[in-house]
């Protein structure tokens, strides 16, 4: 009788242990993995991995922090401009997470780099750069954990928002000073004074409707052409397909856009523009017929070639639209 007691409890009391000790095992494991992750972010915001790394510190568990990594391709050879201009807004994310006050081991930035990982690529079935992703503390990314860049740009703000949305972690961003705005502001304002001086006897150019109505147009053609939209979500100047090589310079949504798609956009409206501009000094200037003729001919030219052009980029980008003007 004593026996067929003793024994269970020799057994019970041997598994208890193997699980204590394997508990251990998995504590002293999680904490060697955080401790190294922390002297790695002491050292750069932005934790360099290679595929021998992901599998550690990402994907093999024990782990309960979170790591952004940001997948890129940023040697010279690979020719993606859009990966420098991300790695820029990700490095004063990371920045301004790490030299915070509420930094913690909660969250951690990362990259790989293609040549140095190209087999996590692979692991991922990953084939364009830059790509942001979310490896939770627990569980498997979903589908919300991969940053949607085209239609949200790479600017610090929006990634720290996304960041916060994954992990509740709250990021105010932090950006270097830049001196550059002031400096040009002062030097623009210091040539209109500069001419305002030399001028100073004759100030009529200040009361030309020309002027006026020159620097109005400008400034409605920027912003009509997206250029705030541009300076809210940091959009890449174009997009380069990694596969075949080939750049796009308008977007192919509706929801988002190109650096490059606006400053098109802002010629053709201008083109417009100038076209209005000649058949309105056709029909009232006191020029010779042949001259206000030739002035008629370029502004219907000029009216119809461009007008047709923004209606295909429209048509492009809003799929589905009927109408097309000599161009579809």
């Amino acid at each position: 009788m004593f026996r067929t007691v003793l024994v269970p409890l020799l057994l019970f009391g041997a598994l208890c242990c193997e699980l204590a000790d394997a508990q251990k095992k998995k504590e002293t494991l999680l904490s060697e993995k955080v401790t190294q992750m922390m002297e790695w972010a002491s050292k750069r915001s932005v934790i360099r991995i290679n595929g021998d790394k992901f599998r550690r510190f990402v994907k093999a568990p024990p782990r309960n922090y979170s790591v952004v990594i940001m997948f890129t391709a940023l040697q010279p050879q690979r020719q993606c401009g859009v990966c420098r201009q991300a790695d820029e807004e990700f490095q004063v994310l990371a920045n301004s997470w790490r030299y915070s006050s509420a930094f913690t081991n909660r969250v951690f930035f990362a990259s790989v780099d293609f040549d140095e990982g190209s087999d996590v690529f692979q692991m991922l079935n990953m084939n364009s750069a830059p790509t942001f992703l979310h490896f939770p503390a627990k569980g498997k990314p979903r589908r919300s954990d991969t940053y949607e860049l085209q239609v949200r740009g790479f600017a610090a703000e929006q990634l720290a928002r996304w960041v916060a949305d994954r992990t509740d972690v709250q990021i105010r961003v932090i950006r270097p000073p830049n001196y550059a705005g002031p400096l040009l502001l002062g030097f623009l304002l210091a040539v209109i004074g500069g001419l305002a001086y030399l001028r100073r006897h004759n100030l009529e150019f200040l009361f030309n409707k020309n002027v006026w109505a020159f620097s109005a147009l400008c400034f409605v053609l920027i912003m009509t052409s997206g250029q705030m939209w541009n300076h809210i979500r940091g959009p890449p100047y174009a997009h380069k397909n990694p596969s075949t090589g080939q750049i796009s310079y308008i977007h192919g949504s509706s929801q988002a856009q190109f650096v490059a798609e606006t400053h098109i956009i802002l010629l053709f409206n201008a083109a417009v523009t100038m076209g209005i501009v000649l058949l309105c000094e056709a029909a009232t200037s006191d020029l010779d017929i042949g001259k206000r003729k030739i002035m008629c001919i370029a502004g219907i030219g000029l009216v119809m070639l461009f007008f047709s052009w923004l209606l295909s980029i429209f048509r492009a980008k809003y799929h589905g639209y009927p109408y097309s003007f000599l161009m579809s």
